[in-house]
């Protein structure tokens, strides 16, 4: 196992190599395998992509990030420029339903509101917007609606676990009450984790995902 030390320097050098990412403007603090992320950034697409990185890194329990936004003096971008450019950006990717999504803008952060039938088309939405020139937060508060089949539900993510994940990630356990899908157990890393909660967001009638499991 790693000590702070060692994770917090690895933590360093993953977002010295990220490129999306200023890393000089970004303080780092490591304890017992959680991660805390200080100082400011360009853009809100900057601090995704930041938490992104550190969540590569091996050992790392979970991420507080504490980045403020600040645009760069050539950003000026009022509400009404963002929230016209958030509705193109929805209305080109084709993944999000046409008239489904609605956003309001206030101070540079956008909520993305509506109901979709599957999580990758929420997903999708936030994409669109993430990166678009004076946005300076997002909040996803799209909804995923859709008829649960819910005898099949648990069935159908162990079976998807099974196919993507490695052998640590098998023993995960998956309870299912209704719509909404709880997983419990260890995985050995981050990426193995968010694997298994694409697997069951993407799995028909899921509408909840209760994240309880451990990276060992």
């Amino acid at each position: 196992m790693k000590t702070d030390l060692q994770l917090r320097d690895d933590v360093l050098a993953e977002l010295e190599w990220e490129p999306a990412v200023h890393a000089a403007q970004i303080g780092v603090e490591a304890r017992d395998g959680v991660i805390t992320l200080q100082g400011r950034v360009g853009s809100y697409g900057e601090k995704w992509d930041a938490e992104r990185a550190v969540q590569r890194v091996a050992g790392v329990q979970a991420v507080a990030v504490d980045l403020d936004v600040h645009l760069a003096g050539d950003v000026r971008c009022d509400d009404s420029d963002i929230a016209i450019a958030v509705n193109h950006a929805l209305g080109w990717q084709v993944f999000v339903p046409k008239k489904q999504i609605k956003a309001q803008v206030e101070d540079g952060f956008v909520t993305l509101m509506g109901t979709v039938t599957w999580e990758y088309q929420r997903a999708a939405a936030a994409s669109a917007v993430r990166y678009l020139a004076g946005v300076k937060g997002l909040s996803n508060q799209i909804h995923v609606e859709q008829a649960a089949d819910v005898g099949r539900v648990k069935e159908e993510i162990e079976a998807a676990l099974k196919r993507r994940a490695h052998d640590e990630a098998k023993r995960i356990g998956v309870a299912v009450s209704g719509s909404q899908v709880t997983l419990s157990g260890v995985v050995p890393d981050w990426n193995e984790r968010s694997i298994a909660r694409e697997t069951a967001w993407n799995t028909r009638g899921v509408r909840a995902v209760v994240d309880n499991m451990k990276i060992s």
